[in-house]
């Protein structure tokens, strides 16, 4: 049997009603796993679960707010009623929202690293168990480069993926034991339903901001779900059976070449 396989598997994707987290889900469903979609839009998250079933796989939809305790402990025993484990988690839910460090409100503070690194501590904690009695699992941490550069309009988020590391690491040290690997993929400017959005209703920009991002790039264009949802079958199948604890950086931005500067 093939070791990039996930036959047989039951996987969570947080934040999968749309680009990212879709992408993730709907390549899980082809290399064989059930999912659980969360997101907080019915619409949108039903239609990641039909994506899901057109693989062959099934899937069910868990809607909910990240910043409660208990939402996300539910949706960790969601998967275990509905499926009867888990043996993959995939944190990608994110809250992206703009300010920098000198301005930001507190409860705007609050509310990012509540998504970004608290529900990932939190769901993780919950996993523990179930991933336990499977015999082991894989805990895939969607991360951002920005974690390094410190874009200026994205203080809070920007410290939160720094923060995610460091609860990757520590939490791949702790697992090792159980057979439980935790490792996070860094992502660098995708180009996502949610990306368009942010620059057309937060930041006022025209469709002309894809053009110039991409002259900016490297590899001559930004990342696609795709391009995540294949590093995430890496990390969540045997093919890294022996890799924990590592972060993976699917790009760099070249010198003075933010994004949003």
């Amino acid at each position: 049997m093939s070791n990039h396989t996930l036959a047989g598997k039951v996987s969570v994707v947080t934040g999968a009603t749309s680009g990212i987290g879709r992408g993730i889900a709907e390549h899980f469903a082809s290399l064989g796993s059930n999912v659980v979609v969360h997101g907080h839009d019915r619409g949108d998250g039903l239609e990641t679960v039909q994506r899901v079933k057109a693989a062959g796989r099934d899937a069910e939809y868990f809607d909910g707010d990240l910043t409660s305790e208990e939402i996300c402990r539910s949706l960790i025993r969601f998967a275990v009623e509905r499926f009867g484990g888990v043996d993959v988690l995939v944190n990608n839910a994110a809250d992206t929202g703009r300010g920098d460090l000198e301005h930001i409100a507190v409860a705007r503070w609050d509310t990012i690293i509540a998504v970004n690194l608290r529900a990932p501590f939190i769901l993780l904690q919950e996993a523990i168990a179930p991933m336990r009695a499977r015999g082991g699992g894989s805990v895939i941490n969607i991360g951002s480069i920005l974690a390094y550069v410190g874009e200026p309009k994205l203080g809070a988020y920007s410290v939160s993926k720094g923060g995610l590391m460091t609860l990757t690491k520590n939490a791949a040290s702790l697992l090792n034991r159980d057979r439980i690997r935790v490792n996070q993929i860094n992502v660098g400017w995708t180009l996502t339903e949610g990306e368009r959005r942010v620059k057309r209703e937060q930041e006022g920009k025209g469709d002309d901001w894809v053009e110039a991002a991409i002259a900016t790039r490297p590899f001559g264009r930004l990342l696609l779900p795709a391009d995540i949802a294949h590093a995430a079958a890496y990390f969540a199948t045997s093919a890294s059976e022996c890799v924990t604890g590592s972060v993976l950086d699917l790009e760099q931005y070249p010198p003075g070449a933010l994004p949003n500067s």
